[in-house]
């Protein structure tokens, strides 16, 4: 089974229980999903949930590399900031694009740089231009409602063997791409950037929010 096969099945799984809540009761089902994208990459890379409060809040997950984790110990090593930034996870029923205009995503991105926002369905990745400004680099939408995400969830291994390749191929780019770093303190602490692989496919796009499911978006370089 593959990693998006078995992230449908388990969101399946969890609503199908009516006990989960909402939004927290799906955590480990996305963690699960990105540990096991993250297995393939080189440098490895870790999701971590629920993280500390290092000046912006808590964000729901950040997404390490492997020498942040020293084996046999459970905290990463050094600043502790997650160097393929944090993640801010909302319910299905939520828009992830509003989510990722709003202020906590703007306070995460202050710290961090590096936003990855979903509502489990929509992905938005939020980075900064060339400019510094904070921008949407790119995203990728499952379904285009809550509705159809879980009627698609219902089917995991047909929804997986139409989207898989392209939804993991989008995973890999924004786990790859390393979050900017401001001070030295953080710096000291950073694996070497590994730049973002371009999609053909998604450069074209210019209505993100319209595109149907398994068309990922890139912002087009200015």
């Amino acid at each position: 089974m593959n990693p998006v096969e078995t992230y449908l099945e388990q969101l399946r799984e969890i609503r199908a229980a009516h006990a989960a809540v909402k939004e927290t009761g799906y955590y480990p089902a996305l963690a699960h999903l990105l540990d096991e994208v993250g297995k393939t990459l080189k440098p490895r890379v870790r999701c971590i949930l629920q993280l500390q409060n290092r000046g912006a809040g808590n964000p729901d997950g950040g997404l390490f590399t492997a020498d942040q984790l020293p084996k046999g110990s459970a905290e990463p090593a050094g600043s502790g900031l997650p160097s393929r930034g944090v993640i801010e996870i909302k319910s299905t029923s939520e828009d992830a694009w509003v989510v990722a205009d709003g202020p906590q995503v703007t306070k995460y991105w202050g710290r961090y740089k590096q936003v990855l926002v979903t509502n489990y369905r929509d992905f938005v990745l939020v980075g900064r231009d060339p400019d510094g400004r904070q921008v949407k680099l790119e995203t990728y939408r499952l379904a285009r409602s809550e509705a159809e995400f879980w009627s698609f969830a219902s089917t995991p291994h047909k929804t997986a063997a139409r989207l898989a390749e392209s939804f993991v191929d989008f995973l890999k780019r924004a786990m790859l791409l390393a979050a900017p770093l401001d001070s030295a303190a953080d710096l000291a602490f950073s694996s070497p950037p590994t730049p973002a692989r371009r999609s053909s496919a998604s450069s074209m796009a210019s209505s993100p929010r319209s595109l149907p499911s398994g068309v990922p978006w890139k912002r087009r370089s200015v």
